[in-house]
């Protein structure tokens, strides 16, 4: 990587950053707690298009773990197998039709459930080594 290279996690900072407010504050934290699921995840951006020229912050540990959007009232965290995964304590929310991809969007004043997402994120990765 040359000098001038930006990495995947420089960029989800700058995604952080320039969101502000609320709603980098809760993806600074989701990020944390991603992160400290599993040693083997790594951050990536993925999917830039016009209308999304930053991309969206991925993990990956064999395979997409979960990828974030930040919405207008919402930081949505999706999961590919999110409908694979146990959920005892209730965090999916979003996403809830199909069979494959479940979510989880976080509001405003809403806490993180930290343990609740770190399992939930061990069993994505799990999945993903399936």
């Amino acid at each position: 990587m040359s000098a001038d290279e930006v990495t995947p996690a420089e960029e989800i900072d700058a995604i952080i950053a320039s969101t502000g407010g609320w709603r980098a504050a809760t993806l600074a934290e989701v990020r944390r707690v991603i992160l400290g699921a599993d040693a083997g995840i790594t951050e990536e951006i993925k999917w830039r298009k016009p209308s999304k020229p930053e991309g969206v912050a991925t993990w990956v540990s064999n395979g997409n773990v979960c990828m974030a959007d930040v919405l207008k009232s919402a930081v949505r965290l999706t999961f590919p197998k999110g409908g694979q995964l146990d959920d005892p304590r209730g965090l999916f929310n979003a996403r809830l039709t199909g069979d494959k991809i479940r979510a989880i969007d976080f509001f405003e004043d809403a806490p993180v459930d930290a343990d609740a997402l770190r399992g939930i994120v061990a069993q994505a990765v799990a999945a993903n080594r399936g």
